[in-house]
């Protein structure tokens, strides 16, 4: 039985309130925070990057409930500390080159291995877990919900900017993280036997030492029994992110359900895909995607159309119907990389999209 339970991961920007740049200030927030929110507040490998993971949902009710408190506790952290916190997938104008590294064996060792690869790696992402228990099942809902990442990357796109500069692309968090090995789409794998194996030859090998650095865009988590979204940006409001995580859940859902009744998803290979994704990083919402079946271009909306009238069933019997429905109002005002540069194009100000990163943080809190 497939729980589809949620696991929701943020990663935040601390903000040096005068100069808006980041701030390396990280480590007290945590220590503040692990009282009150013991493992669910954690440092990063920079030191201005802070993550907060709720516990188990059971539902999209739970999960929006535990993410507004993450936010407000984390808000409630920082302004102790006289810093804010922001939401993005990248910080407008600070520099990779002058950020502080969080002093911790593990980071240290990813540093060696990758050196400056990982140094600028200063980007913020959300990781959503959907709960299914069995991993063969798990890899196969895996292999076919690679076709709508690009769909869903779409809606999250939230940094257009990179140092300083106005970057032509709505996520170029995606183009930075690029750089890591074993990220972007993943791979078909025919089985978890399979999929295990594969993992083995890395470990045996010495590439990883765990599966957790596989950093791919979905994965078979390994340690949990979740499936793991990687790809989005992290967004500014809650609502976008629970309106992102309701549809990679009503996706899972609906996939299994399929599976059920002896009926399977197109699955596409990972080079196709890879158009798609280019695209949604580069133009966002605004992006012709590809439509493999019918082998042509067609507008994001008419394809985002189309996810949520495939999984309207699932999103129903999940109750988060209205969640979902969320995506119109992302359509309507825009990503928070289409707001971010609206800000820009009125200000000409970075400091002032910073402002706004961290006003709209604070949103239905």
């Amino acid at each position: 039985m497939a729980l589809f339970t949620l696991g929701i991961e943020e990663e935040f920007q601390t903000i040096d309130p005068v100069t808006r740049e980041l701030k390396s200030h990280m480590s007290k927030i945590v220590e503040g925070g692990k009282v009150t929110l013991q493992e669910r507040i954690k440092q990063e490998m920079h030191q201005a990057v802070v993550e907060v993971g709720t516990n188990i949902c059971e539902n999209i009710v739970q999960a929006r409930e535990e993410v507004t408190y993450l936010r407000k506790m984390l808000l409630d952290l920082a302004e102790k500390q006289n810093l804010h916190v922001a939401a993005g997938g990248t910080h407008p104008f600070s520099d990779w080159q002058t950020q502080l590294i969080t002093e911790d064996d593990r980071y240290n060792k990813l540093i060696d291995e990758m050196r400056d690869v990982a140094r600028g790696n200063l980007i913020f992402g959300l990781h959503v877990h959907v709960g299914i228990d069995d991993r063969n099942a798990a890899i196969e809902i895996m292999n076919e919900a690679r076709y709508f990442l690009p769909h869903i990357f779409a809606l999250s796109v939230n940094s257009p900017f990179w140092c300083g500069r106005n970057t032509g692309f709505h996520s170029y968090r995606a183009k930075v993280f690029d750089k890591f090995p074993r990220t972007g789409i993943p791979e078909h794998f025919n089985s978890a036997t399979e999929y295990d194996s594969y993992l083995d030859l890395l470990i045996k090998t010495g590439c990883i030492d765990n599966g957790k650095k596989i950093w791919w865009d979905l994965r078979l988590h390994p340690f949990f029994p979740t499936i793991e979204f990687r790809i989005c940006d992290v967004p500014l409001r809650v609502d976008e992110t629970i309106c992102l995580t309701a549809i990679m859940q009503a996706l899972v859902a609906k996939l299994w359900k399929l599976r059920e009744q002896n009926l399977s998803f197109r699955t596409y290979r990972k080079h196709l895909i890879n158009e798609n994704k280019w695209r949604a990083a580069r133009y966002g919402i605004h992006a012709k995607l590809i439509d493999f079946g019918k082998e042509k271009e067609v507008s994001y909306r008419e394809l985002v159309d189309e996810l949520l009238d495939f999984i309207k069933d699932t999103a129903e019997e999940l109750g988060s119907t209205h969640e979902v429905n969320y995506v119109y109002e992302i359509l309507k005002n825009g990503t928070g990389a289409d707001r971010q540069l609206k800000v820009f194009e009125e200000t000409h100000d970075l400091k002032a999209v910073v402002d706004y990163m961290v006003t709209e943080t604070r949103f239905g809190l």
